[in-house]
């Protein structure tokens, strides 16, 4: 059992996310950065899918009632258990009655922290992640507070101390990221001024960036085609007809701040799409800090699957190193 001192500042159960359920308008959730969380699970014997914490900008501080084998991968938030500093990215233990604490984040902002045995809360649509708007797994389907007490399953035995990940498999965090973006289905809604700014200029992330959307600040206003307002659509430049919206999905309102939508974002609405990040890249949106500057980058649908395979490659030799 874990006890909740402190929750931090958006602390909740995460595993890998709820497939199947967005054309009912459950989105996926789960981890915004998908390689930490399994990274961290296969350091401690677990499965890459277990529940873990994912733990935003500001760590929780967390009691173990047990002795407990834990990595934390992610964002370069140092743990440290009664006060003494653990390495990142390598398994270590926790005896009964130490706490773990959280630094303030370096580089990247989501740690995720493995318990080995995972965090055994209740299976929901086959996931246990929590999606706080629809009140939807995790621990009691919301973020955690003072006092949770948060049980642990049984642990695989296949973790040790020590285990670590190799430099080349550790996370590059922090500075300008570059996110590459396949052109979407309402592009040619842009004018070509407004088409050549998007890639052209840096944009920075604004304080509101959550689970449900990072949105973007910084960059000149994009304009729209003119057009005869099509009938069910609104008077807004950049309202369509009701469309579905991809995970990923980069929407402009009104032409001024480009909002990507993450994991736990509705499932389709009335905002022109104009293009997706790649599903290579949202790791790393996920783990962008409020006013850090990105640009985007146009790929073709190729790129983006060759870059689809080159991740799954890397999640395939990380389950070779530390098989569960």
């Amino acid at each position: 059992m874990i006890k909740v001192l402190k929750p931090g500042l958006a602390t909740s159960v995460q595993d890998l996310g709820r497939e199947g359920y967005y054309h009912l308008g459950i989105p996926p959730s789960g981890a915004l950065d998908q390689y930490a969380l399994s990274a961290a699970n296969q350091l401690v014997g677990n499965p890459a899918n277990s529940a873990a914490l994912e733990c935003t900008l500001l760590g929780p501080e967390l009691e173990f009632q047990q002795d407990a084998l834990v990595a934390v991968c992610g964002a370069q938030m140092t743990p440290k258990v009664d006060g003494v500093d653990m390495h990142l990215d390598t398994a270590f233990e926790v005896k009964a009655g130490q706490v773990l604490r959280f630094d303030f984040p370096k580089a990247g902002a989501r740690a995720y922290l493995a318990v080995a045995g995972g965090i055994d809360v209740p299976v929901v649509l086959g996931s246990r992640s929590t999606y706080t708007l629809g009140a939807l797994g995790g621990f009691q389907g919301r973020r955690l507070v003072m006092g949770d007490e948060l049980p642990i399953g049984t642990a695989s035995g296949k973790g040790c101390v020590g285990a670590s990940l190799p430099m080349a498999l550790r996370q590059s965090l922090g500075g300008e990221i570059t996110l590459r973006v396949v052109p979407g289905l309402y592009y040619d809604r842009l004018t070509l001024a407004a088409a050549d700014s998007f890639f052209a200029e840096a944009w920075t992330v604004g304080s509101e960036a959550d689970r449900i959307g990072y949105r973007f600040k910084g960059g000149s206003p994009l304009s729209f085609q003119p057009r005869e307002q099509p009938f069910g659509a609104g008077s807004d430049p950049s309202n369509i007809v009701d469309s579905c919206y991809p995970i990923g999905s980069i929407q402009v309102p009104a032409g001024l701040e480009p909002i990507i939508l993450h994991r736990d974002a509705v499932s389709g609405g009335g905002y022109a799409m104009i293009g997706t990040v790649i599903s290579a890249d949202l790791d790393l949106v996920g783990q962008m800090q409020p006013n850090q500057k990105a640009r985007f980058v146009a790929v073709t649908l190729e790129e983006a699957l060759q870059a689809r395979r080159s991740y799954k490659k890397k999640l395939s030799y990380l389950s070779k190193l530390f098989p569960s």
